[in-house]
């Protein structure tokens, strides 16, 4: 009897949870109704679309709790779901280069801004080489497969409210690229309240005390915003069959022509409908999203998916050996069906926020690399490191900008003068977040080609043609300030203490 009555209050428990979910659904759609009525006319469209699409998420969040995998059922993907990059290119190009990047569609995720870097403005308005910012780059590179092909590949730029402005006053200086540059707008979906779980803004303008009370939901909402700004539909009309997504603060993301054949030619016929290009984690990588096979299907689980007990178990470099470059190719006719069909199912990421006023809030975000268990033989790639050259911090920077890399047609490739192909490990301390101060501190960017592992902490300066050898270390402690000294090669040495050369 104590069974049925224990079922019993369980029941009632989870009936209960239900009414309360289901009178907080309704209390957040009121709120998003009054919401709508405030936004102008012009924009009232493309507003009721943002917080349809936040309702979906939200109604779905309420329904989700705790991390969403069941570790028990996750396996190591089976051998041909991943491919090796080398297999790929063995296949060699296609006799007609050109028809198979005619069907191409180059999209950038541009939402980001450059605040973590201590900069204002869209993140890929940042100088990385040369003078040359993120976006500078990637138009050089596909201007130039335009102009040796022959071909008309567009640049699409999904922005963010963000970034969309500035983005859009630069692009002028394209008009002369051989490059048709198309924009379209993330949406902007209410944060919530941490504890009401109700939006914070009361109106829909996004400026002045209401800037902080909206968010891009993330990548994941490429499939509905490419889809509602019919753009998707455009590309189709023209012939394009697959789009290739990517950071456009990954410089390696470039595109790639074995790849692409292998999607326009696949070996078994049957059309591939999504690639994930991976790469082997190192020390730096545990916390990267990984490929397994989960239920019969290709799946890519996040650290913020994994139960705690497991969190050890899945940054091991042994049983899950690669990451998600978030570089992605992906089918535009899948894409157009899934999104009709309402089918693409991606993870829900619940990303904590404090507003400056102090209030907690909540932002419900998805990624776009989740959806590919909602495709249709999907694959995986594992691509040579050099594909994934994120920028990320100043650190990152100072590795681009040096004589590590060499810069072809906006594409970077590791020199050939290093003798071993991998990176350095760079860490410069807190002195070096922001670029200006980064730039500030660099006379000229130091010779890296026989550099390991750099270390930098406190006040310290570079002069001209530094050169860095092996393991530096360069601590300057509270209240000291080290100067290196112009033409200085410093080969394995640990310099502290205080070290400043004065002109007299």
């Amino acid at each position: 009897l104590s069974h049925l009555s224990k079922a019993m209050s369980q029941d009632g428990a989870s009936q209960f949870q239900e009414v309360i979910r289901q009178e907080l659904e309704l209390s957040v759609k009121k709120e998003l109704e009054k919401i709508l009525t405030t936004a102008p006319s012009h924009e009232f469209e493309h507003t009721k679309k943002d917080l349809d699409g936040f309702r979906k998420l939200f109604h779905r969040f309420l329904q989700e709790k705790g991390p969403s995998v069941d570790w028990g059922k996750i396996q190591r993907p089976p051998e041909d779901s991943i491919q090796p990059y080398e297999k790929i290119k063995a296949r060699g190009l296609p006799d007609n280069v050109s028809s198979v990047l005619n069907k191409l569609v180059v999209v950038k995720l541009n939402g980001g801004l450059g605040t973590s870097m201590g900069c204002k403005g869209p993140k890929s308005l940042i100088g990385v080489r040369n003078e040359n910012t993120f976006l500078d780059l990637t138009v050089q590179q596909i201007e130039h497969l335009n102009k040796t092909y022959d071909t008309d590949v567009p640049l699409v730029l999904m922005n963010s409210f963000n970034t969309d402005e500035d983005t859009k006053k630069i692009l002028q200086k394209y008009n002369h690229c051989r490059v048709k540059i198309y924009t379209f707008n993330q949406s902007r979906y209410p944060r919530i309240n941490k504890e009401s779980l109700l939006p914070v803004a009361k109106n829909v303008s996004y400026s002045g005390e209401n800037t902080e009370a909206w968010y891009p939901p993330g990548h994941g909402d490429i499939y509905a915003s490419f889809y509602n700004s019919g753009l998707l539909d455009t590309f189709i009309g023209e012939g394009k069959e697959y789009i290739f997504v990517s950071n456009i603060d990954n410089l390696g993301a470039t595109v790639d022509l074995y790849i692409l054949n292998h999607l326009m030619n696949p070996p078994n016929g049957k059309p591939c409908e999504f690639v994930m290009e991976v790469t082997n984690k190192t020390r730096a990588d545990v916390k990267g999203g990984t490929l397994t096979q989960y239920e019969g299907k290709l799946r890519l689980v996040e650290i913020a998916q994994v139960p705690k007990a497991h969190v050890d178990e899945f940054k091991s470099v042994s049983k899950f050996k690669i990451f998600n470059t978030n570089n992605l190719w992906i089918s535009l006719a899948a894409v157009k069906r899934l999104q009709e069909q309402n089918a693409i199912d991606m993870e829900i990421i619940v990303n904590p926020k404090t507003l400056d006023g102090g209030l907690n809030v909540i932002q419900l975000e998805t990624a776009v690399g989740a959806a590919i268990k909602s495709f249709e033989n999907s694959l995986g790639i594992n691509v040579p490191r050099s594909r994934f050259l994120p920028v990320k911090t100043t650190s990152d920077l100072l590795l681009v900008m040096s004589n590590l890399y060499s810069l072809n047609a906006g594409s970077l490739t590791m020199s050939e003068k290093r003798e071993f192909p991998t990176v350095p490990l760079v860490k410069l301390g807190s002195s070096f977040t922001k670029v200006q101060d980064y730039l500030r501190r660099f006379e000229s960017i130091p010779d890296m080609l026989e550099l390991d592992h750099l270390t930098v902490s406190g006040d310290v300066t570079f002069g001209k043609n530094v050169s860095l050898k092996g393991t530096v270390i360069i601590i300057a402690n509270h209240g000291d300030r080290i100067d290196i000294p112009p033409g200085a090669v410093l080969e394995n040495k640990i310099v502290s203490g205080n070290l400043r050369i004065l002109d007299h």
